[in-house]
């Protein structure tokens, strides 16, 4: 299962953004990694290299490599409506990604964990595929055995109420799916229509 494994705060500091964490060490050292740090002469990044970065943030952001974000793209851009938007929808149906927003894990490489190791059941049947598109009234939750895992509870915080296409119920620590998100309800800094601009060159 090909994924990102490399130094996490090296990508934080090209974006200027904690996207693969707290970002705790971008109080200490926000400059992009390179020789010479900030005192380094650097050129103002032309068209396809702003459209290029905004790509490549949103492919760590949710953990894809180039081949899987594409063709996500391209299911986006057959689908009715504006293609940025609809690829936002898609990246958060992911099932790694909701497992994530209902607080069942505390990051998106710990939810895809989850997911791969068979804890993760969707309408209670076990899911292993981390790129799992979840469809509206799907319920989530884990596994019966791994429901009893004292270090899988104790990691699970519940889902952030500002997440309004997912429902979260505390007394089973279950989760639904309601409905693909509105561009506007996701909080993540990403330049959607910079990526369309980039595939359709």
């Amino acid at each position: 299962m090909a994924r990102y494994t490399g130094p996490k705060t090296r990508i934080c500091r090209i974006f200027g953004e904690p996207i693969l964490g707290n970002g705790k060490w971008l109080t200490k050292n926000s400059n992009p990694p390179g020789q010479h740090g900030p005192t380094r002469k650097r050129k103002a990044p032309g068209e396809y290299a702003i459209q290029l970065k905004e790509k490549q943030k949103a492919k760590y952001t949710y953990g894809l490599l180039e081949r899987q974000f594409r063709n996500t793209f391209d299911e986006a851009a057959r689908m009715k409506g504006v293609t940025g938007e609809n690829l936002i929808k898609l990246l958060e149906s992911r099932l790694d990604n909701t497992v994530f927003r209902l607080g069942i894990a505390p990051s998106r490489p710990a939810a895809r964990q989850l997911v791969a190791h068979k804890h993760i059941t969707v309408n209670g049947e076990v899911v292993n595929v981390p790129s799992y598109s979840l469809k509206p009234g799907d319920v989530i939750g884990l596994k019966e055995k791994s429901a009893g895992n004292a270090s899988l509870v104790e990691k699970m915080k519940g889902k952030n109420p500002k997440f309004n296409w997912i429902e979260w119920n505390e007394a089973e620590k279950t989760g639904t799916f309601i409905a693909r998100p509105e561009r506007e309800s996701v909080p993540e800094n990403i330049k959607e229509q910079l990526i369309v601009e980039l595939y359709s060159k």
